[in-house]
């Protein structure tokens, strides 16, 4: 946000999943998967148990039972359960990424950055249902804290909102980022950040709205249009009473 954020068009992050869906488990297979099976499939259950439970209220019996594996592969391959949460948490999506896509849009009019942005906020909503748990998994701990949350601040969030406030400070004229800017800053995020929270219900009352990659563009591409607006009435109420009229950001064209 992604925050999670976090594997999209134009990111400098890893793109493909670590995680794929494995093979549905057949009891007539050989008991003993080799070690990159087992992994998997430990993998893969405890992101759906912990998306679907917490970290407290799934036990490593229970993803072992789900994994068709034997309990003692997780300390083999994860140490602990902590090991195992941790890889669930953060493999799917690459790991940890402590660069934005922002960082590299100087060049970019304000409505193409924004573009830029909101795509690359929406983008795991095109991606496998694996990526789906892991959103899930990353709000379930937002709410339900293990100390790892706070690692995914400091390392991903923090540096994502740090490029959109340099990025509205260029084109706010603004040299000192105060409370005002980084009010409107998670006000944009919140924009996006609303369609992971509101998913479910927008899933039962409008699916077409989230049903294809071009709709998350198109969608990606409105909320550029809105958080310009905000922008521009940021730029208004910061301008004397005697400029507020005349208060403007640069158009959406591109800069020559």
């Amino acid at each position: 946000m992604a925050g999670m954020t976090a594997t999209r068009p134009s990111s400098p992050r890893p793109a493909a999943p670590a995680i794929t869906e494995p093979e549905p488990h057949d009891a007539t297979r050989r008991q003993r998967a080799d070690g990159a099976e087992a992994r998997h499939r430990l993998l893969y259950a405890a992101l759906r148990l912990f998306a679907e439970k917490g970290f407290s209220k799934t036990s490593t019996r229970d993803i072992a039972q789900a994994a068709g594996i034997n309990v003692a592969s997780i300390k083999y391959y994860f140490a602990d359960k902590a090991g195992l949460y941790r890889a669930a948490f953060t493999e799917p999506l690459g790991g940890f990424c402590e660069r934005s896509v922002l960082d590299d849009a100087q060049h970019l009019t304000l409505h193409e950055a924004l573009v830029l942005f909101f795509t690359d906020f929406l983008a795991p909503l095109k991606q496998s249902e694996l990526v789906q748990l892991c959103i899930r998994l990353h709000f379930r701990e937002m709410l339900e804290p293990t100390g790892i949350w706070a690692e995914e601040i400091d390392k991903t969030i923090h540096p994502s909102h740090a490029s959109l406030i340099r990025v509205l400070q260029q084109h706010m004229g603004i040299k000192r980022a105060d409370d005002d800017l980084h009010r409107l800053a998670f006000a944009i995020s919140g924009l996006a950040l609303q369609i992971y929270v509101s998913r479910d219900i927008i899933q039962a009352i409008r699916p077409a709205l989230i049903d294809s990659p071009a709709q998350l563009d198109r969608w990606a591409a409105q909320l550029a249009d809105y958080a310009q607006a905000m922008v521009e009435t940021a730029i208004a109420q910061r301008a004397p009473a005697g400029r507020q009229e005349a208060a403007s950001v640069p158009s959406k064209k591109k800069k020559t």
